[in-house]
């Protein structure tokens, strides 16, 4: 225990106030690395693929460093799964999805229905939709469509969107957000 003239000051008084300070300052982050900082020394994507019927559950940064092998892991589990090719996924997209995730303080995994697309793959659904654009930024690894059971759209989208990292596009009829690492907009209902 500290004095200083009649107000006594004890380790635990002191580390209450800096703990306030924290949670106080905490909501000032205003991008998706930001509101990661504020998480700790770690990051996490949890992902599932009922195309592929694979899943992932891995800490991909850890105390300032990206880990390459998981790294690697989140390319191919992101892969076309239409045509088995990989590219390299721009991580500041997985970055947006983790802090979106943490924002929604859930456990469940992101069901992914779309990471990398080939121009090939990109062309056959702009034939069947609309809603797919020309220059996607699937094509160059940097955009994810994603489902969760527990978070309607509007909810999956309004945690992106606070993430003021990019762009998010609701897609309420299908069910599902585009996130990605471009330019910040958002579009849909």
């Amino acid at each position: 225990m500290y004095e200083t003239g009649k107000t006594a000051f004890t380790r635990r008084a002191i580390l209450g106030a800096f703990a306030a300070t924290t949670v106080v300052a905490a909501p000032t982050f205003t991008n998706a690395a930001g509101l990661l900082r504020g998480a700790g020394d770690i990051r996490r994507i949890r992902m599932y693929s009922s195309r592929t019927g694979e899943s992932m559950d891995s800490i991909y940064w850890i105390e300032g460093e990206y880990i390459k092998e998981v790294i690697k892991e989140i390319n191919f589990f992101m892969r076309d799964w239409r045509s088995d090719r990989t590219t390299s996924m721009d991580i500041r997209t997985v970055d947006i999805m983790a802090a979106s995730h943490n924002l929604m303080d859930i456990s469940e995994p992101y069901m992914l229905l779309s990471g990398y697309r080939t121009p090939q793959t990109n062309a056959m659904l702009r034939s069947r939709s609309r809603g797919v654009a020309k220059n996607s930024l699937h094509m160059k690894g940097m955009a994810a469509d994603l489902r969760l059971k527990s978070r309607s759209v509007g909810q999956m989208a309004k945690a992106a969107v606070a993430c003021n990292a990019g762009g998010v596009g609701r897609y309420s009829r299908s069910n599902f957000v585009h996130m990605d690492c471009g330019t910040v907009r958002s579009w849909g209902r």
